[in-house]
């Protein structure tokens, strides 16, 4: 997980960037559209599973910007994981602002079907809004709940990647997940999730840089 974590000049982060130009241009112009289409029809088809419902429902209502922010605070209150929480909460506060004002510029609409899973007690969270930009509420691309579940991943990841090098990895089953969950809830296309999973990947690399993320290291072995 050491190389997870990178600066702005680095290869790695010139990598993701062009990727998420790639797959934002593609989505921008349409050209996955029919594929995009497709399989969210086969989703919508297929629901009906009460059990399989309620836990997409969970899972996906779990990244939140909310519950989200709450656990990064719980992390800022422990004096352990005080670093991780910082970079947490600029993170989830930073992806859900990016994420809304990148939806306005691309303006696509989210999948034109009703979900029609099992009862939930609470709404279905429509992802993140943008601040002085109409729509972005009502807009798809990229997920916000697919960028903020792979910097959990990202961040939790590194942070146990000295301890646990190869089980930190299992921690990737969290982003993989919701972004199934937001598919299912007919919330977002496939390429939307992907768009946002590499946005995710790409902010949380860069942050932990910033806030020296690796120094939970040092104080480990003091």
């Amino acid at each position: 997980m050491q190389n997870w974590i990178y600066d702005i000049r680095s290869r790695s982060f010139v990598l993701l960037v062009i990727s998420f130009l790639i797959v934002t241009m593609l989505v921008y112009f349409q050209i996955t559209e029919n594929i995009d289409q497709s399989i969210i029809s086969f989703v919508a088809e297929k629901e009906g599973n009460s059990s399989l419902d309620l836990a997409m429902q969970i899972i996906t209502e779990s990244c939140d910007s909310f519950y989200m922010l709450g656990f990064g605070i719980v992390m800022l209150l422990i004096k352990k994981t005080r670093r991780i929480g910082i970079t947490l909460m600029i993170l989830i506060v930073l992806s859900t602002l990016l994420t809304g004002y990148i939806k306005c510029g691309v303006d696509r609409d989210r999948p034109n079907f009703e979900y029609e899973g099992a009862p939930f007690p609470v709404g279905i969270s429509r992802d993140t809004f943008a601040l002085f930009c109409e729509g972005g509420s009502n807009a798809s691309y990229p997920s916000g709940h697919a960028a903020r579940a792979m910097i959990i991943g990202v961040i939790l990841g590194y942070a146990l990647s000295e301890k646990f090098p190869r089980g930190s990895y299992l921690l990737f089953l969290y982003p993989l997940l919701v972004s199934i969950s937001r598919v299912y809830v007919l919330q977002h296309f496939p390429m939307d999730v992907i768009g946002g999973s590499i946005l995710g990947i790409m902010l949380a690399g860069v942050m932990a840089k910033k806030t020296k993320l690796y120094k939970i290291f040092e104080k480990s072995k003091s």
